[in-house]
């Protein structure tokens, strides 16, 4: 039997950034951190689509990244705006905004929903210069994602274990306050939030994380596979949300991370597709 697959968490870039990667990447912190070496994956819709067909991924979400001038977000947010309507059966679009400029960025969250996307994200508040913690800075923005039916998805990491690029301080200290404050808004944590799923065994945490949910980008890079049985048992399937980070690496790898492990093939399907599609509303 065919698995169907809902990849959560991808990236692309146009062609013309992935061609003139050194020039954006001396232009913008973050794509720097991310892209500056050579050897860092860029892939363009058409690659990643290659890439879904060859790994049997029926769609994915298509994310930006943290970049820290507003032009440059509203540069990759028209590329993602106009692959999810050049492929609007494969590709599901988030779109990024710079936080801290508040009025270009509610401008900029209104424009991309209108647009079609169906969430902000990836966002990554340490590189881009401002506190999720900052309630008074975040409450505007949040509400226009609220208004808008928008999902925030954010970066995540872990506060222990070996550092790499793109790690970041996003960690579950920074995070959960702003979870705290925002039980309305549907909020999706990159790389298993950093461990935060963890903490759920805390009874108020698994209370407050109930508009949570967690992708699975990168695991074979941060989890042993078990990961995915211990964080089912404290949060339930229904809270993960299969994500690959491609071009960073291959869906399959995460694909034989679960297929090691005797899950239900219930909580495969969750982990999947079905979280995804509910979530989506797809």
């Amino acid at each position: 039997m065919r698995v169907v697959i809902i990849d959560f968490h991808t990236h692309v870039v146009s062609s013309k950034m992935k061609r003139e990667r050194e020039e954006y990447a001396s232009r913008d912190a973050c794509f720097g951190e991310l892209y500056s070496q050579p050897k860092a994956k860029l892939a363009t819709a058409e690659e990643l689509l290659q890439s879904m067909d060859e790994c049997g991924i029926e769609k994915s979400v298509i994310l930006g990244f943290g970049l820290v001038g507003s032009d440059m977000c509203a540069e990759l947010n028209d590329y993602i705006l106009e692959c999810i309507t050049l492929y609007p059966k494969r590709l599901i679009g988030f779109c990024v905004v710079q936080q801290s400029d508040t009025r270009t960025a509610i401008r900029e969250i209104e424009r991309c929903a209108k647009s079609g996307a169906r969430g902000i994200g990836e966002i990554r508040p340490d590189t881009q210069g401002f506190d999720l913690r900052n309630i008074d800075l975040m409450k505007p923005l949040v509400e226009v994602m609220i208004d808008n039916k928008l999902i925030f998805l954010t970066h995540a990491s872990e506060p222990v274990g070996h550092e790499y690029f793109g790690k970041g301080s996003v960690t579950p200290e920074m995070i959960y306050p702003f979870i705290l404050a925002f039980p309305g808004l549907r909020i999706v944590l990159a790389h298993w939030g950093g461990g935060l799923p963890f903490y759920a065994l805390m009874p108020e945490v698994n209370e407050a994380i109930a508009n949570c949910y967690f992708d699975t980008a990168a695991t074979p890079f941060l989890y042993k596979p078990q990961i995915f049985r211990h964080v089912l048992d404290i949060i339930g399937s229904e809270k993960i949300l299969f994500g690959s980070d491609n071009p960073l690496l291959s869906p399959k790898r995460i694909v034989d991370q679960v297929e090691s492990l005797d899950l239900p093939n219930e909580d495969k399907e969750k982990i999947y597709y079905r979280n995804a599609r509910d979530l989506l509303g797809i």
